[in-house]
């Protein structure tokens, strides 16, 4: 009995514990001792108590109350923390802390040392800075915003409001190269308005050969479908050539042993030919005078069985042109 009551006792504690934190982290406090201020701002919408006061992102305090003040100006209480000191020359910024239209006081220290801010110092319009109108800057994003998916118009609307809400050196370095580019643009000024005038009359000449410019399209149609229609020819002929330029491979490659060899042999009958020119010479020389009695021969005896009615030809030789070659047809049956 005394350990089921010790565990519910335990589990009650837990129990309390988490729901006080839970309650603390609902109601947005931030605990300790705390001090108040005020701030005039010119428009304050969306804020409400409860919202987080911030210091440097960190949270310090909450927001008591907003009301009207002169009819046209809102007048917001909240609370810092003691351990967080406020300087003179503090200002005070609305921003955004989500996409839902949530905000927060974000304060901005001075840069330097400076005096620390009595309780219940009133920050004026002079050193508060009211929130983005996030409906007008997305109105102007409206056609651009259509063609996007939600998550894409989720990221780029926190890198908006990341942009134009206290990063000043993003903005300062996207005003400059804007600048830049302007300034490049404008001394380019010449060169841009020739090149427009360029273009002007390019289009101007393809205007007028507007004609020409259609058959020619037209002409290119009709050669593509043709070729088209002819693809399974062009692909049959493509294979063809194929075969053939592997055919025409192999047979060099066939024939190169035997070629390189009758090369060979053919230097060798030349050099052959040209250490015996002397007794070439005579050959040819005695060859006609030779045919001619082997002519008569054959032409009167019976000894011999053919008949040569003639032999003609002509052998080139170095020095010139040596003569025809021939038997008289001196035999009846040859005339």
């Amino acid at each position: 009995m005394t350990k089921l009551l010790i565990k519910s006792i335990t589990f009650i504690l837990v129990t309390v514990l988490a729901t006080v934190a839970l309650a603390a982290t609902i109601r947005n406090d931030s605990g300790g001792a705390t001090r108040e201020f005020h701030a005039i701002f010119t428009d304050a919408t969306s804020l409400n108590r409860g919202d987080d006061v911030r210091m440097s992102g960190v949270k310090i305090g909450t927001v008591s109350t907003v009301e009207v003040v002169d009819g046209r100006r809102a007048r917001v209480t909240f609370t810092a923390s003691r351990t967080a000191p406020l300087m003179e020359g503090t200002t005070a910024e609305l921003r955004f802390r989500n996409l839902i239209g949530q905000r927060y006081i974000s304060l901005e220290p001075p840069t330097g040392s400076a005096p620390a801010l009595r309780p219940g110092y009133t920050f004026d319009l002079d050193h508060t800075s009211p929130a983005l109108d996030l409906t007008m800057l997305f109105n102007g994003f409206q056609p651009l915003l259509q063609l996007l998916s939600p998550e894409d118009v989720n990221n780029l609307s926190g890198q908006i409001v990341a942009v134009f809400q206290g990063e000043d050196a993003t903005v300062d370095g996207l005003l400059s190269s804007t600048a830049s580019l302007t300034s490049t643009l404008a001394a380019k000024d010449e060169v841009i308005g020739q090149l427009i005038t360029s273009l002007s009359s390019v289009l101007q000449v393809v205007n007028d050969r507007s004609s020409q410019l259609d058959t020619t399209i037209v002409t290119l149609q009709q050669l593509v479908t043709g070729l088209a229609a002819d693809r399974k020819t062009i692909g049959s002929t493509l294979d063809g050539l194929g075969d053939l330029t592997t055919s025409v491979a192999d047979l060099l490659d066939e024939g190169r042993e035997p070629l390189k060899g009758s090369v060979t042999a053919l230097d060798q009958l030349a050099g052959n030919l040209s250490k015996a020119e002397p007794e070439l010479d005579s050959f040819f020389e005695q060859l006609p005078v030779k045919l001619d009695r082997i002519g008569r021969l054959g032409s009167y005896g019976s000894w011999l069985n053919f008949y040569a009615c003639s032999i003609e030809g002509k052998i080139p030789r170095p020095e010139g042109y040596f003569g025809d070659l021939g038997a008289m047809p001196v035999a009846e049956r040859c005339r």
